[in-house]
């Protein structure tokens, strides 16, 4: 059966200058890295562009799917019953950027950590609020079993015969008492 897709994630623009800034950062911060910059603007400039255009996330009536990867593509499935914690992480060079990172946990999660990572979903918090809101819709039944109000009638004439059964019972206990 298909599944119908509620929602497919874009990402920021900027994700990969993000990228890009964040790497050359580290690299900078060691003797070793300061002249592989040269080749880190050129060489990452190319590779986020190949990662984010290789992104992708599906909100689905049932499921949510991540696919990524450059030389090694990964697609995570997760079944919306199973995710535990969404949590929406910004640090502050996330905040100059103006993105969100935003972490999916499971039950039956092996390991610590976030089972999925995305970073640069244009506002993730709408996406967050659309997948948990998927995920309530899921939860509640198809067919509400709320009890009527009104009386079965076989029910209700099954205890007024139980009822007239008893008095019967009483009435002649009564007799063998008193005679």
């Amino acid at each position: 059966m298909q599944e119908s897709i509620i929602h497919q994630a874009e990402f920021e623009a900027n994700l990969g200058w993000y990228w890009l800034l964040s790497g050359a950062a580290y690299f900078s911060l060691s003797i070793v890295g300061i002249p592989l910059l040269l080749l880190w603007f050129p060489i990452g400039l190319w590779g986020t562009r190949r990662y984010i255009s290789n992104m992708s996330a599906q909100l689905t009536s049932n499921k949510l799917i991540v696919r990524r990867g450059i030389l090694t593509r990964t697609e995570n499935t997760v079944p919306l019953d199973k995710i535990t914690d969404m949590a929406l992480i910004q640090g502050p060079i996330m905040r100059l950027f103006g993105l969100h990172k935003l972490t999916v946990e499971t039950a039956g999660q092996s390991g610590t950590g976030a089972l999925i990572s995305l970073i640069g979903i244009i506002d993730a918090p709408q996406f967050r609020t659309r997948v948990l809101e998927q995920k309530e819709r899921l939860a509640q039944p198809l067919h509400p079993t709320i009890p009527s109000l009104q009386p079965d009638n076989a029910l209700l004439q099954n205890v007024v015969e139980m009822a007239a059964s008893l008095k019967r019972i009483e009435a002649l206990l009564s007799q063998k008492l008193n005679g």
